[in-house]
């Protein structure tokens, strides 16, 4: 009897834990906050296919691709937050360029002095205003290779000491990358030293009077036939008088 009445309580008992489990409620699903949107990648720019059909700019390039800084420049377009900014010189610049010579630069030279043509960062035209305030600015080839800039009503003049140049136009200027072209190649101190020679000074505007009202020799050729003529008029009076007294003289013999 105690058996069965424990197997009864034990049934009733595993019916109530049945019904108390069922009746608790079903845990709320999870909530998931939107993930952002990723901001997008910024234009990617092959800087060799950009400077092969702008410019002229195929000597500079070529140097570009011959030492490699070709790809430390579109690394830092493509894999920094920072952008790049470079100064192109056309392929006169180039031709131009026989006092110092390029010829005589060893490759780490030439790498370097490439390397002065870009700087680290993404810069607009308008940025170069504040940017001239804290020059010298650093350039890629690092150390004491740096570049003085100068804002003068939106034209951006550049001294390198051995260089001074301008920009010229805007190749291209989207961030991350900017190009501009440049009239001369940057030649810096740290290669060349500061022994630069003095600029020449201009040559001296001619010395030209103002023009008479009359021309010199029409005045001169005036002169000879104003002499001329009264040279003439002595001898032209002389003339009439005698040709006067003739007749007259005349008269008074026959009276």
């Amino acid at each position: 009897m105690k058996k069965a009445l424990a197997v009864v309580v034990g049934v009733l008992f595993c019916f109530h834990l049945a019904n108390a489990k069922t009746a608790e409620p079903a845990p709320s699903p999870a909530s998931f906050s939107p993930t952002p949107a990723p901001a997008p990648a910024p234009d990617y720019v092959n800087l060799t296919d950009l400077l092969s059909v702008a410019g002229p700019f195929h000597k500079f390039l070529s140097y570009l691709i011959s030492t490699k800084v070709i790809d430390t420049f579109q690394d830092q377009a493509n894999n920094t937050e920072e952008g790049v900014t470079i100064f192109v010189p056309k392929d006169g610049a180039f031709s131009s360029q026989n006092n110092p010579s390029l010829a005589n630069l060893t490759d780490d030279q030439l790498k370097s002095l490439l390397l002065f043509h870009g700087l680290p960062h993404y810069y607009t035209l308008a940025d170069f205003a504040q940017l001239s305030l804290s020059s010298p600015v650093s350039t890629f080839a690092g150390g004491s290779y740096s570049i003085n800039f100068t804002d003068d009503s939106g034209t951006v003049h550049m001294s390198s000491g051995w260089t001074h140049t301008k920009i010229s136009s805007s190749v291209h200027s989207t961030d991350p990358v900017a190009v501009y072209q440049i009239d001369r190649v940057l030649l810096p101190e740290a290669i060349y030293g500061t022994d630069i020679p003095p600029t020449p000074a201009p040559a001296p505007a001619p010395d030209i009077s103002p023009a008479a009202d009359t021309p010199s020799g029409t005045t001169e050729a005036g002169s000879i036939a104003s002499a001329s003529k009264n040279d003439a008029l002595p001898k032209l009076t002389v003339s009439r008088t005698k040709l006067l007294l003739g007749p007259l003289l005349g008269l008074l013999l026959l009276i």
